[in-house]
């Protein structure tokens, strides 16, 4: 069977892992496909400067993608820029050309990925986005294919590596979240501006796409309730030990008969659950399905040749695909036709909540903020204070029993606008469904 070639867009780290993989692994990819697969172009606006991984001599280097999209021997597309400008152009000009397309964008993928699986479809050609979420976990393939006969009714993951090696690093050092971030940056784990990752956002792209495959429901982005890892501290750490719990960003989805709640925010979880253990830049995924009950996942979230082997797997299925005859064997969102849906406000989710405060100490504050919670007909679960020497700035926590979101948005509102207070309460939901 003759060879697919490919072209390559983008020459970052995915990009660089995914033409390493190729040239190092070529034989056994060859194996496995029964004929070649063969890098014929590569394009990165700094493409001059680079310097190609042995083997991949004559391989055509341009600054200018669409000389990829437009090679005439090129079949499939790797598009590894990012973004949602210049990598929709290449998705939608490569797709219009015939081409099959892999690629490793969630942001793209989450934002307007069904009407591009709904171009390729069209059109004949595959499109594969396998990296778009956990690097080298296959969750696309779990969701698509591996648990397809089951329904899921619910997931938990923690879907971002920069977040939660920040948030493992506070918790194990002790470590101030600004001192943890700028070693983040240092080691390449967080970008000069890091706010996509600690604040939740690159989560969040990341998990509408995995509520698309795994629901059939189709939500933009903006409409998840999303809060980031910002205001944990060492302290809330030490409080979450208190409660033999501890602290991950955590993307959650939960079906229900009325609709469809998600959510991404720091959260509690017990200390006995697998999800607990996950540490650094790992990613996992807890799926709960009706029939087959718990399955978990687990695996580097990012990096060059984790990202990179998921890239060239999609490669070898859309050449499959191709020499096949079955580029649409299985839509790229496990369901042919995804419905536009809204998920349900998060003020009727009912969770038990951990609440720090930061107050200036003086008599009565706990009088106080009892009332407020015996107006909202909230329940205190139990009262925790560390030893502090600082008076003047004095943390303490309140666990509440489980109560509607909303109630509890209420009672904190009313609560920040108390005279002796530092700084607003900080509530996190405390996840005991896990």
């Amino acid at each position: 069977m003759r060879e697919v070639k490919i072209g390559i867009i983008g020459l970052g780290n995915v990009g660089g892992g995914t033409l390493s993989i190729l040239t190092q692994n070529r034989a056994q990819i060859e194996q496995k496909l029964g004929f070649p697969l063969t890098v014929a172009v590569v394009a990165s606006r700094t493409a001059k400067s680079k310097t190609l991984p042995a083997g991949l001599d004559g391989v055509l280097v341009t600054e200018d993608w669409r000389e990829v999209v437009a090679h005439p021997d090129v079949e499939v597309v790797a598009e590894l820029v990012g973004g949602t400008g210049v990598a929709r152009e290449i998705v939608e000009a490569a797709i219009a050309a015939g081409k099959a397309v892999v690629t490793a964008n969630k942001e793209l993928m989450g934002l307007d990925g069904v009407a591009l699986g709904r171009a390729a479809a069209e059109k004949g050609v595959p499109l594969a986005m396998e990296a778009s979420v956990c690097g080298g976990i296959p969750i696309h393939a779990v969701l698509k294919e591996g648990i397809c006969g089951d329904r899921v009714r619910g997931f938990f993951g923690i879907l971002n590596g920069t977040s939660n090696y920040i948030l493992t690093e506070i918790e194990k050092h002790g470590t101030a979240f600004d001192d943890v971030l700028k070693e983040a940056q240092r080691l390449g784990y967080a970008e000069a501006d890091p706010t996509a990752d600690i604040g939740g956002f690159d989560a969040r792209s990341k998990l509408v796409l995995l509520a698309l495959l795994a629901f059939g429901m189709r939500i933009a982005p903006a409409d998840v309730p999303t809060e980031g890892i910002q205001r944990i501290t060492p302290t809330d750490f030490r409080y979450a030990r208190q409660v033999n719990s501890t602290i991950r960003l955590i993307c959650g989805a939960e079906a229900t008969d009325n609709g469809l709640f998600l959510s991404v925010r720091p959260s509690l979880i017990p200390l006995n659950t697998i999800m607990a253990g996950v540490q650094g830049a790992y990613n996992a995924v807890w799926v709960k399905g009706d029939f087959g009950a718990d399955t978990f996942y687990y695996g580097r979230g990012a990096g060059a040749l984790p990202t990179g082997v998921a890239v060239v797997s999609d490669l070898m299925r859309a050449a499959r695909e191709l020499r096949g005859g079955s580029a649409t064997r299985v839509s790229p969102f496990a369901f042919p036709k995804p419905v536009d849906a809204q998920p349900r406000e998060i003020g009727e989710q009912v969770r038990p909540w951990y609440l720090r405060f930061r107050v200036a100490d003086r008599p009565g504050i706990i009088a106080a903020l009892s009332a407020i919670l015996a107006e909202h007909e909230i329940s205190i679960d139990a009262v925790l204070q560390l030893a502090d020497q600082d008076w003047r700035n004095l943390p303490f926590v309140i666990t509440v029993e489980k109560t509607e979101e909303s109630r509890m948005r209420r009672a904190l509102e009313r609560m920040a606008g108390l005279d002796f207070m530092i700084e607003p309460p900080l509530a996190l939901p405390m996840e005991s469904g896990l």
